[in-house]
């Protein structure tokens, strides 16, 4: 066994207080009535959708190559700025994460604004975000942690970071109770050349060529550098956890680049 180093051991101390930190706090708010109505909203979502199939859409390019109108009947999961392709489709989805403090940021006042499905968002964005409601949740989201990634099998109790909100969407799927899970409009890949990067953080100039919009991240709007390595450890994580399970995940995005889970066209799911 390879022995840590001084400066590996102080930095699994400083998450594992950080660990403590987060966790104390949300545990008190756990407590209050708040927090209590909150964690019971949460509860009612276990195995909602026991037996059912999940679809989770990404917000690559691509999404807009697959016919989404069949989906209309499906327990739908999004995230982020989805919400710019609704005026699309002839249904609102069913629920819609963000995990990402930058996209909470920009876009809180149209977050806010939702209605007509069910939005959960980390507890540490609350204050961004609002207090919780019926269709607004917040769940226990550690965001820095030793021996990641990790999948939660509970998601009212805890929920992991993986370094791409899909992650935690598929935490979703899972506590829904829903099998099989589809995925469409994962491209797996990114633009960046030109961009400015500074502390991981992209400010962008320009029209957004990485997602189906081109106001998704665009002109002013801030998201992080994408890291494709380590969205690829949080996906096998899940394709190990959810497998484990007898919970069978298939790609159906019309072509992009992600492998780790088996490919299937999204008519012949459906």
């Amino acid at each position: 066994m390879k022995l840590k180093t001084l400066p590996e051991l102080k930095q699994d101390a400083r998450l594992a207080r950080k660990l403590i930190s987060n966790r104390s706090n949300y545990s008190r708010w756990r407590r209050t009535p708040e927090g209590e109505l909150n964690a019971r909203r949460l509860a009612d979502l276990r195995n909602l959708h026991q037996g059912r199939r999940a679809v989770i859409m990404g917000n690559g390019p691509s999404l807009t190559k697959s016919d989404l109108h069949l989906l209309a009947d499906e327990v739908t999961i999004v995230s982020n700025a989805n919400y710019l392709m609704w005026d699309q489709l002839s249904y609102i989805p069913k629920f819609l994460l963000v995990e990402d403090r930058l996209v909470a940021e920009d876009r809180a006042d149209e977050l806010r604004a939702l209605s007509g499905l069910t939005r959960i968002f980390p507890f540490d964005l609350k204050a961004l975000l609002g207090p919780p409601a019926s269709d607004q949740l917040y769940v226990n989201f550690q965001r820095q942690y030793p021996g990641g990634p990790k999948f939660s099998f509970e998601f009212d109790r805890v929920a992991f970071w993986g370094g791409t909100v899909s992650f935690l969407n598929l935490q979703l799927a899972w506590y829904l109770g829903c099998n099989p899970i589809i995925m469409v409009g994962f491209d797996h890949s990114y633009k960046v050349e030109g961009e400015t990067i500074s502390n991981n953080v992209i400010v962008s100039e320009r029209k957004d060529v990485n997602h189906f919009h081109p106001d998704y991240f665009g002109p002013g709007y801030r998201w992080h550098d994408p890291n494709v390595e380590r969205m690829e450890k949080a996906y096998v994580c899940a394709r190990t956890a959810l497998g484990g399970k007898g919970v069978r995940v298939y790609n159906s995005t019309v072509g992009g680049k992600l492998e780790v889970f088996e490919r299937a066209e999204l008519k012949e799911l459906l």
